[in-house]
């Protein structure tokens, strides 16, 4: 059975699988009374599914499967991959609660690490590995599918309760970036927050299921998501993220500093950017250097896909 909730893209995402989906409520108010409702709402609607459902298992990124799980004694897996100071009310309310932790070997989960499943890999690899995922142009949005050469600007709203006083690219840095890379390729802009005349023109609709295809065919992808970052950097896509969180995942700083397939800069340091992306329009060899990072990040890591598949399924089969 699936789950969820309205976040971001998922519903849109859900509709293009032959799934039934159960969907959590709304949450409509970005206050902490608004949070404490939404939480409430949806540990009601889940503890009502498990006791005409008896599940023998939990998994999933929302804290509700831990404290349902405790309460009704079936097993709850929290699939993670930010540690533990990077999420702090998951880290508070969820993962004391929580039967297991899936996360990569490099990840923190502190103070519950004796509760980690540790892999050696990524959270992108169980969709993004070559074994599960193959690019395709006919994913391709008309307007992308014309362009020779293109390059990907990705802003999110951070608005999520740990992304408080966190900031990301603005307008002005995004029309100096939208310039240098024009001057090469399309720039196809996709952006959870309003954008300015200048830069609406380069906005994109890109349907979810056929975004990973179009980041894949990509020159380039520059963004304040971390998410897309590290989906970039193991397609073997040049990638910069640009956000206050830099330097604080330790799963992107491991695909940074140990395999060479991502880079991150801080909020405050806007030239290093510039001068980044520069180098990107220069004649270069990159996309040919990062197929070798990726290959070698690929032959050091897990099939992560089949490993999570064998742990669900061992620890259905041990609480029945």
């Amino acid at each position: 059975m699936v789950v969820a909730r309205a976040k971001d893209v998922l519903f849109d995402l859900l509709e293009s699988e032959n799934w039934t989906v159960v969907k959590l409520p709304q949450r409509l108010s970005n206050s902490k009374l608004g949070l404490a409702s939404n939480i409430l709402g949806r540990e009601l609607k889940m503890l009502r599914l498990c006791f005409k459902h008896k599940p023998n298992l939990l998994i999933g990124t929302d804290l509700v499967i831990t404290h349902v799980g405790k309460l009704l004694g079936i097993p709850s897996i929290v699939v993670n991959e930010d540690d533990s100071s990077a999420v702090p009310l998951m880290a508070k309310y969820a993962f004391p609660y929580a039967t297991a932790i899936m996360a990569p070997n490099c990840c923190d989960q502190s103070p519950f690490n004796h509760k980690k499943i540790g892999y050696e890999g990524y959270h992108e690899l169980s969709y993004l590995h070559p074994d599960v995922f193959s690019p395709d142009r006919n994913h391709l949005p008309p307007e992308i599918a014309h362009s020779d050469k293109y390059f990907i600007l990705r802003f999110a709203s951070l608005n999520a309760h740990h992304d408080d006083g966190r900031k990301g690219i603005d307008d002005a840095l995004a029309e100096k970036l939208v310039g240098i890379l024009s001057e090469v390729g399309s720039v196809f802009i996709t952006s959870e927050r309003p954008l300015v005349e200048n830069l609406e023109k380069h906005r994109i609709r890109i349907h979810p299921k056929d975004m990973h295809h179009v980041l894949a065919f990509a020159s380039g992808y520059i963004g304040d998501s971390q998410t897309m970052a590290a989906e970039a950097a193991v397609l073997g896509i040049p990638s910069v993220r640009f956000n206050d969180f830099v330097g604080e995942l330790n799963y992107l700083e491991e695909l940074e500093k140990k395999y060479k397939l991502t880079s991150g800069i801080k909020t405050s340091n806007p030239e290093k950017l510039i001068e980044l992306v520069k180098k990107w329009v220069e004649p270069n060899n990159l996309l040919d250097e990062l197929k070798k990072r990726k290959k070698t990040m690929l032959n050091q890591t897990d099939d992560v896909c089949s490993f999570w598949v064998e742990v669900f399924e061992n620890q259905a089969v041990k609480s029945r």
